[in-house]
């Protein structure tokens, strides 16, 4: 993501999601607990945006994606969205959907982890939201449904046909997206789904912890590891290879680098720069 920007200025408040910032951890709310964090078309344009924004800015270091209340999310709200999307052109669905997978690919494609806090309901969209993310910091509460065959859509929404394969394997993948039954979260740790299984209650706070640790880590080490992962799911060894050494070699360059090898000479804890 360019840091470059025109003449628009950050935005300084988001109406659909709550958002703090302290010491580079952003934590993003989904803040409708009163209908388990459903998404509206406002919600998901301003993750899109604040997503390109906190990515511009490069002040984040890690980033909590949360829900407020008794779940994480329950997906797209059914009146705002799948009713409204009943009445819209063919031209008007591929835009929203476009916007959708444009999401998920912000949570793929930001510079700094994305950590999943999960209690609760994480179903449809809020399933694929989590998926995106880098970690899923879950409580036994915690249950996925990827439900999009159930009210008559592919289970290939939002890329989670590209994404859940990559996660928990192929077989677990067409039963998950194609019969849309939900996995707690037990099971969803032992197929892989799950980064940590907390305590009860505890996913907020452990996904705090996380995001702590990574955010006083080597910011730019973790940036180019996460676009690696991303960029390498569908390359050949040779070419992946081949970035890999072109990366190495630019991050050798760099700041961070040159203070590992002083700490360690100096028999201290490195103090990490991002550069």
């Amino acid at each position: 993501m360019s840091p470059f920007t025109g003449s628009a200025t950050p935005t300084p408040d988001w109406r659909h999601l709550r958002v703090e910032i302290t010491d580079g951890v952003a934590t993003v709310t989904l803040a409708r607990p009163d209908k388990l964090n459903a998404l509206t078309f406002e919600a998901y344009a301003d993750l899109r945006d604040l997503l390109a924004e906190l990515s511009r800015a490069r002040s984040v270091r890690a980033l909590v994606l949360a829900g407020e209340g008794r779940g994480f999310c329950s997906g797209g709200d059914v009146d705002e969205i799948i009713g409204a999307t009943l009445s819209m052109d063919t031209a008007r669905l591929l835009d929203f959907n476009r916007m959708t997978g444009q999401v998920v690919r912000a949570v793929r494609e930001c510079p700094f982890p994305v950590i999943a806090a999960l209690h609760g309901v994480a179903a449809g969209a809020g399933a694929v939201l989590a998926l995106a993310a880098d970690f899923r910091v879950a409580d036994p509460s915690a249950r996925f449904a990827f439900l999009f065959t159930r009210v008559g859509l592919s289970g290939g929404d939002m890329g989670a046909a590209y994404l859940l394969p990559r996660v928990v394997g192929l077989g677990h993948a067409t039963r998950l997206l194609m019969l849309g039954e939900p996995v707690r979260a037990p099971e969803a740790e032992r197929i892989g789904l799950i980064s940590e299984l907390t305590d009860e209650g505890r996913a907020d706070e452990s996904a705090h912890a996380l995001a702590r640790r990574l955010a006083d880590g080597p910011a730019l080490a973790y940036a180019q590891t996460k676009a690696l992962l991303t960029a390498e799911l569908d390359m050949p060894l040779a070419a992946a290879v081949e970035l890999d050494a072109s990366t190495q070699a630019l991050l050798m360059t760099g700041e961070d680098y040159a203070e590992f090898h002083a700490s360690f000479t100096e028999k201290r804890p490195p103090k990490w720069q991002g550069r």
